[in-house]
Order: C-alpha cells, then sequence, then structure tokens
C-alpha cells in the first residue's frame, strides 16, 4: 500500500481523541489528536487518564507486520498521533515509562507532512538534532536512546495534516 493510501485510510479509520495530561498540576487538551491501539492498557506519566487500547484494525495489521519484518522486533501497541497542522506538536520528552522495559525498540512511521523531528542529550539540551520526517519515512528509536535522550515535535508554520504511528511493545502494568 502506499504512503498516500495509508494516509487517507488511517485518517478515516482510527477513533482519534483528544486527550488530556496533567502538567504543573493543571489538566490539558494535549495539542493533537491520538488513538491507542493494542493488546494492553498503557499508563502514561502525565496523562490525566489510562489509555484503553481500541482494537488492531486491519490496516493496523497489516503495517506493524511490515514494521516488525523490517525491524526484526516485536510489537504489541501503537500510539497513533494526529498532527492536524503546524500549530499541533508535543514538547520535550522520553517514551521511558517502566511498561516499555529499560532498552524499548519503538518504530516511528511518518505520513502526510513533512515535520522536524528533534532528539536533544539529557544531560546536555544545547545537543540537539534536527531531523526531517518525510511522507512514507519511518525512524527507530531503540537501545539507550529513551535513556539519554529526549525527543520533541515543536509548531511550525505548515497548514497541511501528519500522522504518526509509533509501534512499540508495551508490558502490562502493575500499578
Amino acid at each position: 500500500m502506499s504512503a498516500d493510501a495509508l494516509l487517507a485510510r488511517l485518517r478515516h479509520e482510527i477513533p482519534w481523541q483528544q486527550h488530556h495530561v496533567n502538567i504543573a498540576s493543571k489538566v490539558i487538551a494535549q495539542p493533537r489528536l491520538s488513538s491507542w491501539h493494542g493488546d494492553v492498557v498503557h499508563r502514561y506519566s502525565t496523562l490525566a487518564h489510562d489509555l484503553h487500547p481500541a482494537p488492531w484494525n486491519q490496516t493496523l495489521l497489516v503495517v506493524r507486520e511490515q514494521v516488525e519484518r523490517i525491524t526484526g522486533a516485536r510489537f504489541n501497541s501503537v500510539l497513533a498521533n494526529l498532527y492536524r497542522d503546524g500549530n499541533d506538536a508535543i514538547g520535550w520528552h522520553a517514551d521511558d515509562e517502566p511498561e516499555l522495559g529499560p532498552a524499548p525498540v519503538i518504530a516511528s512511521i511518518s505520513l502526510g507532512a513533512e515535520r522536524r523531528f528533534d532528539l536533544r542529550r539529557r544531560d546536555d539540551h544545547a545537543e540537539v538534532v534536527h531531523l526531517p520526517l518525510a511522507h512514507g519515512s519511518m525512524l527507530v528509536m531503540s537501545g539507550s536512546t529513551q535513556r539519554f535522550w529526549q525527543h520533541a515535535m515543536m509548531r511550525c508554520r505548515l497548514s497541511k495534516a501528519r500522522i504518526n504511528l509509533t509501534f512499540r511493545f508495551t508490558q502490562p502494568s502493575r500499578r
């Protein structure tokens, strides 16, 4: 399936939701839409509620199979994010929840508008890497990436939408 066809299908097949996060004791709407799919409930440290998974749809299953074949990793969940335009973003963070394990493999598929993905060292915020994520591209973060680096998708001047799929293996939460 082409990247264009995948973008169109996911835009309409995924049950997009506006989630809320706790930041500095305030509950605010995330500046993007998202949808959690998989086999386990997911608990973010800043999310105002648990994410209960929507069922895998056929499109996501096909993409997961392709990503697993390319990476050699196994994934049981995917967080889909819809950045409606350049005003939608996510600030500096690491995907370091305990349920992901000490060295998670996260495969990130980008569809739609090209956006800049920023990485910065946790111990030296002046060290920043900027990566343009093109339509149909995949970025894999693995090993100690989440331990030593943070990442972000900053606001920008853009009127087109972007969908990002982040495949991961999530252990059931013990909290």
